[in-house]
């Protein structure tokens, strides 16, 4: 089995990320998007989820944190996409409940290539840091759609915005870690279509 790997560079008049990502590899991580809280929570889904690699971005924090944020999910969902490859082999599915103190989150993927994405939370503080907790999902959404996954973000409870954020990005670190592993009972591509 080859390196699974990728890199993209996503530039526009709001943006510029760039992203390289390897999978199956627990080694040095690097996050400079600009935006504190953002970066912490990046650091903990891909030491959590087994990537190695860096995440640089430079936008519009001037205006506000939103396009930076989208964009480094739609550019992180592609890099993720692409170093899958053919996703033979894979488990397909992952399944991850992640506390942080208080607080309980739960994620579920399938790696099928339709992307969907479902997103509950109870409220929270308007910012955690210097990042609003309405973009969360923002960039669920932006990596789902962009890396063909259907994922399940749900924080069940907590009472600090911080731990319940950093609960969820943990949990999907980890089902994504569990998803993307190649050696489970699938040899070929897990459906019985024999495509995703």
């Amino acid at each position: 089995m080859g390196k699974r790997r990728a890199e993209v560079v996503r530039e526009t008049r709001e943006t510029v990320i760039r992203v390289s990502i390897e999978l199956d590899v627990m080694d040095d991580v690097l996050i400079k998007t600009g935006i504190g809280f953002f970066d912490h929570m990046l650091t903990l889904m891909m030491v959590h989820g087994r990537l190695s690699g860096y995440i640089e971005a430079s936008g519009d924090i001037e205006v506000d944190n939103h396009h930076t944020v989208e964009d480094v999910g739609i550019a992180l969902g592609i890099a993720f996409n692409e170093a899958l490859g053919d996703r033979k082999g894979i488990n397909r599915y992952g399944y991850a409940l992640i506390p942080m103190d208080e607080a309980l989150s739960q994620v579920v993927v399938d790696l099928s290539r339709r992307p969907f994405l479902v997103y509950k939370a109870p409220p929270m503080a308007e910012r955690i840091g210097s990042m609003e907790s309405e973009l969360v999902p923002e960039f669920l959404r932006a990596f789902a759609q962009h890396g063909g996954i259907t994922l399940h973000a749900h924080i069940l409870y907590g009472t600090n915005s911080h731990h319940m954020v950093e609960s969820l990005f943990k949990a999907l670190g980890r089902a994504l870690c569990e998803a993307s592993t190649i050696g489970g009972f699938y040899r070929g591509v897990p459906s019985t279509k024999g495509t995703l």
